[in-house]
């Protein structure tokens, strides 16, 4: 299946199950736009990005997260897809992705728990009715199994869109805290019915949404999932678990398995991980080798504190991944992967944002949280920044990101959202 490794390897083209084929190994991995319309929609300012993005030299594109339930979502700016009310957008924004050749995919969520109160005007819901352990949090309102079994069908059905605009996959969120990590999680889930109450129960809900979004699609779109390899909580989804998914979706037609980690609550996936763990070339490349005879010939994706050429080409030539995602990197060197690929560049530079004045506020608030909030509002301004025809502006401060945040999302800035 895979293309014989070259010299480095970065620069080999992957053919995926279905067919698809990546002309090298480098993904720009998800992040949170919040750039659409009051309406959820996709307009010109996510075009142009993707646009810059589709140049720059990517072995494959993944939108960040589209929610399936204009109901539910996790912060305003979000884009939903229910129908195809918003086609002609959609095939716009996939046709100004495909300029550098380079596949693109949409990720599709639910946030569960995660949702924004602002945006929602109601109580949110979850597998049970456990709120985040962040402060101000809300309880959310446990799923009936009717409710569930929309919730996959609205998964299959924003993938048929998908389709049909133009796009070449779609990837499943399974990571960082969102409703299908919850479902996964026995902290969030802590349902007795079908849905839960032990790990082949709890991870039902992933394998159904995975299974309805392949039937309904094409034999040659692709279908990928991002999942946790923890969530880094005492009680928490754990890596054993995890290795159990990951053997449980390696028979279920996927086409790629992107490797991540952590929540809001325990943000490994962000700037606010640990320096122990920011100090590693890879944050989850150790689990990755753990799974890699149990995924078999599904190919697998690691994002997560890649930085140095050497350190790319060597987890591809090695063999203990198929593809190396790059995130926050991207939103300042846009065309971080030809950069890195063509030898311009050997490390690509990575802005981490820390609130201020971390005595007084460390006595108010969860610092963790609030690092992490700050270092992803401030990535998705430079994402609105190139969506407006700008450049990226690494000098940015921390002062003009708050103010950004507060603009965008009013009283709900300092609530649990956002997401990769």
């Amino acid at each position: 299946m895979n293309a014989t490794p070259g010299p480095s390897g970065l620069h080999d083209p992957l053919t995926l199950p279905c067919g698809q084929v990546l002309p090298n190994r480098i993904m720009k991995s998800a992040m949170s736009e919040a750039l659409g319309t009051k309406g959820n929609a996709p307009d010109g300012r996510l075009d142009r990005l993707y646009a810059t993005w589709g140049q720059g030299g990517y072995g494959l594109l993944v939108t960040g997260n589209v929610m399936v339930d204009r109901a539910q979502l996790g912060e305003p700016g979000n884009l939903v897809i229910e129908d195809e009310r918003d086609l002609d957008a959609l095939t716009r924004w996939a046709k100004s992705a495909h300029g550098g050749g380079a596949p693109i995919w949409v990720q599709l969520n639910h946030p569960g728990r995660q949702s924004n109160p602002l945006a929602l005007g109601h109580t949110p819901v979850a597998p049970s009715p456990i709120p985040l352990n962040l402060p101000g949090a809300a309880t959310p309102r446990e799923l009936t199994p009717v409710e569930i079994e929309d919730i996959i069908e609205r998964f299959a059905t924003a993938a048929a869109v998908c389709e049909t605009a133009g796009f070449d996959g779609v990837q499943v969120h399974g990571a960082h805290g969102y409703l299908v990590a919850q479902f996964l999680s026995p902290l969030a889930n802590r349902r007795t019915d079908e849905w839960g109450g032990d790990p082949q129960r709890r991870m039902r809900f992933v394998l159904e949404v995975v299974r309805r979004i392949r039937s309904r699609v094409s034999p040659g779109f692709a279908v990928g999932i991002k999942l946790n390899s923890a969530d880094f909580q005492r009680g928490g989804f754990t890596e054993d678990e995890s290795r159990a998914v990951v053997a449980a979706l390696a028979g279920e037609g996927l086409d790629m398995i992107e490797i991540s980690g952590g929540s809001y609550e325990s943000p490994a996936m962000t700037g606010s991980a640990a320096a122990s763990t920011r100090a590693r070339e890879a944050y989850f490349l150790d689990y990755a080798r753990t799974v890699r005879d149990l995924a078999g010939d599904l190919p697998l994706a690691v994002t997560g504190g890649f930085r140095t050429r050497a350190g790319m080409a060597a987890a591809v030539e090695s063999g203990e991944c198929d593809v190396v995602g790059i995130a926050r990197p991207t939103a300042t060197t846009t065309d971080a992967a030809a950069a890195i690929l063509s030898g311009q560049a050997e490390v690509l530079t990575a802005h981490q944002v820390r609130a201020g004045m971390r005595g007084v506020l460390g006595k108010i608030t969860d610092l963790k949280a609030l690092d992490g909030l700050l270092d992803i509002g401030w990535h998705a301004d430079q994402l609105h920044r190139v969506g407006a025809g700008r450049q990226p502006d690494p000098r940015r401060g921390r002062l003009a990101t708050t103010a950004a945040l507060l603009r965008r999302n009013g009283r709900a800035t300092f609530r649990p959202k956002r997401g990769r």
